[in-house]
C-alpha cells in the first residue's frame, strides 16, 4: 500500500500548491488598481518583459508565415482556391498561431527570466530585506510584473500575426505568383474583427495572466539554491507550455463552437 500512500502524498502536494497559486492570484488582482497609480514600475517591465522579447516573436512569426504560405498554397491549389491563400493564412495567425506560438515563445523567453529574476532575490535574501523594511514585496515587485506581462503578450501576438501575414504575402503574392488583390479582399471579406481577432486577442489576455503567474509563483517558491532557481526556470516553461495547449483547447471549444 506504499504506493497509495505515496499517490495521497503526491495528490495533496499538488493541491496545496494550486491553493497557494490561487492565493498569490488573488492577491495580484487586488493589487492591479494600485499597481496602474504606479505607472512607471508597469512601464518599465513591459519594456523588458516586451520589447526584450520583440526579435525572436518578429522572426517567428515572419517564418510561421512562409510556412503558412507555402503549404496553404500547395493545399489551396488542389481544389482551385488558391486566391484564397490570403483567408487562410490570416485566420490560422490571428484564430490559433499567433496567440499559442507567442505565448509559448513568451513563455520560454520572459516567463523563465522572471522566474530566474524573482529566484535570485529569493536566494540573495531582497525579498527578505523588503519585508525587514516594511515594504510589501508582492506589491513591490511582484505586481508590476504581473501587469506588465499582461499587457506585453497581446501585443507581442499582434505583432506576430500582422508579420505572419506579411511573410505570407511575400511567398504567396512575390514568389509563387497569387494575385495581390485576391489575396487581400480574401482576407478582408472572410476575417471578422470581433470573432477572429477579437477572440484571438482574449485569448492572448488569458495565456498572458496563466504564464506570467506561473512564472512569478515558481520564482516566489523557489529554493534559495542555485539548483532551486534552475528547476523553478524549468518548471516555469514546461508547466507554462502545458498550461496555455490546454487553455487554447478550452477556449477554441467555447469560442468557435457554434
Amino acid at each position: 500500500m506504499k504506493w497509495l500512500s505515496n499517490l495521497g502524498f503526491t495528490t495533496r502536494q499538488q493541491l496545496a500548491e494550486v491553493g497557494h497559486a490561487a492565493r498569490l492570484f488573488v492577491r495580484l488582482v487586488l493589487l492591479i488598481g494600485p499597481t496602474l497609480r504606479r505607472f512607471g514600475l508597469v512601464r518599465d517591465q513591459v519594456h523588458f518583459l516586451g520589447n526584450y522579447s520583440l526579435a525572436i516573436i518578429t522572426v517567428s512569426g515572419l517564418f510561421v508565415g512562409f510556412v503558412l504560405g507555402l503549404q496553404g498554397y500547395y493545399t489551396l491549389q488542389r481544389y482551385g482556391s488558391a486566391e484564397a491563400l490570403g483567408l487562410l493564412v490570416a485566420l490560422s495567425l490571428v484564430r490559433e498561431l499567433g496567440p499559442v506560438v507567442a505565448a509559448l515563445l513568451f513563455a520560454g523567453r520572459a516567463g523563465a527570466s522572471l522566474t530566474a529574476e524573482i529566484g535570485l532575490m529569493r536566494a540573495g535574501e531582497q525579498l527578505t530585506a523588503l519585508e525587514m523594511m516594511a515594504v510589501d514585496p508582492i506589491r513591490r515587485i511582484l505586481a508590476p510584473r504581473f501587469v506588465g506581462g499582461v499587457i506585453a503578450l497581446p501585443l507581442l501576438t499582434a505583432v506576430f500575426s500582422a508579420v505572419g501575414i506579411l511573410g505570407g504575402y511575400v511567398v504567396g503574392v512575390l514568389l509563387i505568383g497569387v494575385d495581390a488583390g485576391s489575396f487581400w479582399s480574401q482576407m478582408q471579406g472572410g476575417v471578422d474583427v470581433f470573432k477572429d481577432v477579437g477572440n484571438g486577442m482574449v485569448k492572448s489576455v488569458v495565456f498572458g495572466v496563466a504564464v506570467t503567474l506561473i512564472a512569478l509563483y515558481e520564482g516566489w517558491q523557489a529554493r534559495p539554491t542555485p539548483e532551486g532557481v534552475a528547476r523553478a526556470t524549468t518548471r516555469t516553461v514546461v508547466a507554462g507550455s502545458l498550461t496555455v495547449l490546454g487553455l487554447d483547447f478550452l477556449l477554441t471549444a467555447l469560442m468557435f463552437s457554434n
